[in-house]
């Protein structure tokens, strides 16, 4: 028996993988296709998904591979209407990270083989069947051999047609936006090509026109190309495409050239009611897939994958009662609605095509984006520091649920242990050593100072306020911990 069967290779369960390893956890990761992502698919890693990966221990790899984007233009016309920064966001990685997904994959497979773990490829999952103790899962092997696995765990990674979905036969409910768009990563040539270290996007009457920017002096340009037609499928663009959307879009002044990569896609929005049943758990595109706009795709679910790790591992290692799981898929799935909602408007507010509203949203944007604290708002909500789970059963108290700000640790963030457990911050670390004590496998041995000397707190191990309480409320402490103890309170 395996500890835990992850289905899908991509960030997601690579991801899951490497914290369940670091945590200790048995795992199988295996994914059906012959070899890891070859092109740059999703491309940006945010402020908060950098900041969880220094719990992972391995920021530094992917800080030394990407380039750091340092804010985004908003232009319409030939004028720049906003310039939205990221220099303010509220964390030390104060930019966006763009790097190509075929990195991020093969970066994350670096750091799963250092847990001694590495992806079965040509290793496909054809159903599965539920027990209160465990799940049976059939494998079947690129030669041809059928393999029956039995985990406590099984855990859906494996993309927007997830075969762990469909298992599971949760609906995955929404709909297709009803435009096709244009995919082309180039070089750009020219004078008139936006910095090489923003993201641009043109506000174009025929629609929107967005160019970010790609390690090697490489860009990634996407623009709408009109109404889908099923019964008349667009053939592939090529070059002559890619320029004439510049010249149309963004005013030419610049030339694209070098392509290694040309395709039109359609944008899906949808996700699960459900991210669990029994023992059977999705994250990533699995539970959710939307509009690339912000480019959360790929954030979100390297975050739940990250928030479901910890719970998975405290109890599987019996370190907590499994009602802790229970907090997953409302954690998660309120997240997903959020992230929805915003590409969605996104999406919405740059495809709109009455020359009025066009009109009207041009000179809104203008307005709103000359004030710094809507400048500061779009950055925190893009560089996701402001996710947070003020309503998960796990938050108590004012602020719980939000995030634990790096800057307040008075020691580096937790690294490679074997055993997640939570952080007590507090004045009298000396009481805070006794509470440790009576809770080995749930709080840290080593408390540290709180940066408010009047409250208490205890940090979840992903880096979110579960507890926030008076400097005196020892008891509450106490019986906080007792509810997520095995055995309960």
């Amino acid at each position: 028996m395996t500890d835990s069967l992850i289905v899908g290779a991509g960030p997601v369960g690579l991801t899951l993988a490497s914290e369940l390893a670091r945590y200790g956890i048995g795992v199988r990761l295996i994914d059906r296709a012959p070899r890891a992502t070859e092109t740059s698919k999703a491309l940006v890693v945010w402020s908060r998904t950098l900041e969880l990966m220094d719990r992972m221990g391995c920021t530094r790899a992917f800080l030394e591979a990407g380039l750091r984007a340092q804010g985004a233009s908003i232009r319409s016309g030939g004028a720049i209407l906003g310039r939205p920064r990221f220099d303010d966001i509220a964390s030390a990685y104060n930019f966006a990270l763009m790097i190509p997904q075929r990195d991020t994959e093969r970066l994350l497979a670096a750091h799963l083989g250092t847990f001694g773990v590495s992806v079965e490829r040509e290793v496909e999952l054809t159903g599965f069947t539920e027990a209160a103790d465990g799940v049976e899962a059939r494998l079947r092997h690129a030669d041809g051999r059928e393999e029956t696995v039995s985990t406590p765990w099984l855990l859906g990674c494996d993309g927007a047609h997830s075969t762990v979905r469909h298992g599971l036969g949760v609906a995955f409910r929404g709909e297709a936006q009803g435009d096709d768009w244009l995919l082309a990563d180039v070089r750009l040539e020219g004078a008139g090509a936006p910095p090489p270290d923003e993201i641009a996007t043109y506000l174009h009457r025929e629609g929107p026109f967005v160019i970010f920017p790609i390690p090697g002096g490489r860009a990634r340009i996407i623009g709408t190309l009109g109404r889908s037609d099923p019964a008349r499928p667009r053939p592939e663009p090529n070059l002559a495409d890619v320029q004439a959307l510049i010249e149309q879009r963004a005013g030419g002044g610049f030339r694209a050239c070098d392509p290694v990569w040309l395709t039109n896609f359609r944008i899906n929005e949808r996700k699960v009611a459900e991210y669990s049943r029994g023992r059977v758990f999705l994250a990533g595109d699995a539970a959710h897939i939307h509009s690339p706009a912000g480019g959360q795709g790929m954030n979100t679910g390297m975050q739940d994958a990250i928030n479901l790790a910890w719970k998975l591992a405290m109890v599987a290692r019996g370190g907590a009662a499994a009602t802790l799981l229970d907090s997953y898929g409302p954690e998660r799935s309120a997240v997903g609605d959020l992230v929805l909602r915003n590409a969605g408007r996104l999406t919405d507010m740059a495809t709109l095509s009455h020359p009025a509203a066009q009109a009207a949203r041009n000179a809104a944007l203008r307005f709103l984006l000359g004030f710094h604290a809507v400048r500061d708002k779009i950055a925190a909500t893009m560089g996701e520091t402001e996710i947070a789970y003020p309503a998960s059963p796990l938050s108590r108290g004012p602020g719980a649920g939000a995030r634990w700000d790096p800057g307040d640790d008075d020691g580096p963030p937790p690294g490679a242990g074997r055993e997640p457990r939570f952080l007590l911050y507090a004045a009298d670390r000396a009481r805070g050593a006794g509470l440790a004590a009576r809770f080995p496998r749930l709080l840290d041995p080593d408390p540290r100072t709180s940066p408010d000397p009047s409250r208490l707190f205890l940090v979840r191990p992903d880096g979110y306020r579960g507890l926030s309480a008076q400097a005196a409320a020892w008891d509450e402490a106490e019986t906080y911990l007792r509810g997520l103890a095995p055995g309960g309170p």
